[in-house]
């Protein structure tokens, strides 16, 4: 059975400058060092401060688009000033204030935008501190929580498709560049750059406003928002094609993204649910790759090699969920399905008819075919193959996710265990047909072999 995210956790299947002392070269390797130094400080402030910057400035222009290239004008600049000036007291101040500038500057070249000239001029000259100043703009902190809020619901609007969403949400939110999201999702840099692009013409041309939703539309979009989460997190975790196992640098981002949303919406229990599955499951990322670089599966992994802190951080975060009082949704049920992994000593301790049971409670309230598969293999431990076998025929009947990699995965498992090794040979190979990534397309090529082998010498 392959290790893979799915619902429920079930897997199937920078600062100051440096001195260099030396010879006549000396001085220019200093200011290499320094000019290495201050770029590492402005990406660094970029990272963490990005979403706060866009948001502010998205709520003086009311334009999510214009203030997304004030912020990135600001950077630019700060890549070419700090430098040569050094690094401001409050690096977040100077960039805030240098973005709204440049608002004020793209305003009064867009013959449209006159009416946005005077709220935008005003807040950014009056009382404005200089660009060095130690002073934040009290208007914007007044403001910081509902103007990310507003943002993280802009980014992951319905009019968007969910890539646009993924997109946006990591562009803005997150801070990372084109070429990082283009290279996380392994498409071509100008196709991340257009799909970006387009993204925010279409919340400019369908008059998508800088808003927070109305309460009857707040359950469909913060439904939007989570999903945009979990699809980030899940790639990071079980990537879905080249060649890495997984790229832990987007569950670090997913889960960033989720903190700041639990800080902004902390009386959602599927906020506290989806952060909860992010870190019981990035709490194994440490133990599924081994020391030659193969990928381990859950039963083999050594839990000793676990991380402590998010298991202990994601129980926490369950707990704060189920403390809310309200009904219980499929983050915080997927939650409950890590927690079972998370509390389990060794594979032999897993309480797999409690995953089983959670499984079917996900079923009623969010179903779908790839939960069936996922409880097949919980019914499958609990209470024997031809049990996980008879209740995975529900969506072999169906042909549904014929293309699934990993349905033929837990099929070729669940006949493996029941003793049927030339039809789990098949099925892991016809699962190694399906598989866009290699090393998965390996691992179950493996299996095949092994199986094949087995038959022929048994």
């Amino acid at each position: 059975m392959t290790e893979r995210s799915s619902p429920g956790g079930q897997d199937v299947g920078h600062g100051g400058s440096a001195r260099v002392r030396g010879g006549a070269g000396g001085r220019d390797e200093t200011a290499a060092v320094d000019a290495t130094a201050s770029r590492a400080a402005v990406e660094a402030v970029w990272r963490i401060e990005s979403g706060r910057l866009i948001a502010g400035l998205a709520r003086v222009t009311g334009d999510l688009g214009l203030a997304e290239d004030a912020a990135q004008e600001a950077l630019l600049v700060a890549l070419e000033h700090w430098p040569a000036a050094g690094i401001p007291a409050n690096p977040a101040g100077w960039l805030m204030t240098t973005a709204k500038r440049r608002a004020v500057d793209a305003a009064r070249r867009g013959a449209t935008f006159h009416r946005k000239i005077a709220l935008v001029a005003s807040e950014a000259t009056a009382q404005e501190p200089a660009l060095d100043s130690d002073h934040h703009i009290d208007a914007l902190e007044d403001h910081l929580g509902d103007d990310l809020l507003r943002l993280v619901f802009t980014a992951c609007h319905p009019v968007l498709t969910l890539e646009a969403r993924v997109a946006l949400t990591l562009r803005c939110l997150a801070g990372l560049s084109t070429t990082e999201i283009a290279r996380a999702f392994l498409v071509p840099e100008a196709t991340m750059a257009q799909r970006i692009v387009r993204a925010k013409k279409t919340l400019r041309d369908r008059g998508v406003r800088f808003e927070l939703p109305t309460p009857e539309e707040t359950s469909e979009r913060l439904a939007s928002v989570l999903q945009v989460i979990y699809l980030l997190f899940n790639e990071g975790y079980a990537a879905t094609s080249g060649t890495n196992w997984a790229r832990p640098e987007l569950c670090l981002e997913a889960m960033r993204l989720g903190r700041v949303l639990v800080s902004l919406a902390p009386h959602e229990p599927e906020v506290h649910g989806l952060l909860a599955l992010m870190e019981l499951q990035a709490s194994r990322l440490p133990a599924r790759v081994g020391t030659d670089g193969e990928p381990v599966l859950l039963p083999d992994q050594d839990r000793g090699r676990w991380d402590p802190l998010l298991i202990r951080r994601g129980l926490a975060s369950l707990t704060r969920a189920e403390q809310i009082g309200r009904p219980l949704g499929p983050y915080v049920i997927q939650a409950g399905i890590a927690a079972c992994h998370a509390r389990a000593h060794s594979p032999q301790d897993t309480d797999w008819a409690r995953i089983a049971d959670l499984y079917a409670v996900l079923t009623s309230i969010w179903p779908s075919p790839v939960v069936t598969v996922n409880r097949a293999v919980a019914v499958g431990y609990s209470r024997g193959p031809a049990a996980g076998l008879q209740v995975l025929d529900e969506v072999l009947t169906t042909g549904q996710l014929a293309d699934y990699p990993y349905l033929h995965a837990v099929h070729a498992d669940l006949l493996e265990r029941a003793g049927r090794h030339a039809e789990a040979a098949a099925a892991f190979q016809h699962a190694a047909t399906l598989s866009p990534g290699e090393t998965e397309r390996a691992i179950f090529t493996r299996r095949h072999d092994d199986l094949t082998h087995r038959s022929s010498t048994g």
